[in-house]
């Protein structure tokens, strides 16, 4: 699991207890959205209270770290999109990746939307990285008339998230994977 660490190196007791507890964190985000307890999350991890805040001061910072590894494959993603003949298609599979990651966990849509607000979030910093390559891929979009001119990268990266919850509400109880037909639609709207 790739994790972030601190900039200064970690003794390797430390070192295990912040692997353990972002380990954890994901397990109980999954489990519970990202409203998780921490103290819960800190005795599943086999470490006080303490030893979780004083790696991760807040939620944010700890929904950060345990988001490293889906945000590096975003990454990725991106580039490789980036390098794709049809932006319109590339921009449609951007949107579905960026709307599955938004709503990996419940809740987190809404927090990555709150944290874009505060210049100061981790969570919003780490974000920024995605935000960028929606303007890249939109902007190759709108070079190609495949999207109107009008759409912003910062109303799609919301949008995204707001599909997400949209779609986790929609199905719940039928179990159906409502995200490509909603996302489908939005898209269509930007035609």
């Amino acid at each position: 699991m790739d994790t972030a660490a601190p900039a200064r190196p970690m003794r390797a007791d430390a070192r295990r207890n912040y692997e353990a507890i972002v380990r954890v964190a994901g397990e109980a985000f999954a489990e519970h959205g990202t409203h998780a307890s921490l103290d819960d999350i800190a005795c599943r991890a086999g470490v006080g209270p303490g030893t979780l805040y004083r790696h991760f001061p807040n939620r944010e910072c700890l929904l950060e770290a345990a988001l490293v590894d889906s945000r590096h494959e975003l990454q990725a993603l991106g580039g490789r999109l980036l390098d794709a003949a049809d932006a319109g298609a590339a921009l449609d599979e951007w949107m579905l990746a960026l709307a599955r990651h938004s709503g990996r966990w419940d809740g987190l849509a809404d927090s990555i939307t709150q944290s874009l607000r505060d210049e100061k979030s981790p969570l919003g910093a780490s974000c920024s990285t995605l935000l960028d390559a929606t303007a890249h891929l939109l902007d190759r979009a709108k070079e190609q008339g495949a999207v109107t001119a009008d759409a912003s990268a910062r109303e799609l990266f919301v949008m995204a998230g707001s599909l997400a919850w949209a779609a986790d509400r929609a199905a719940r109880g039928s179990g159906e994977d409502e995200l490509p037909r909603l996302l489908s639609l939005l898209m269509r709207g930007l035609r």
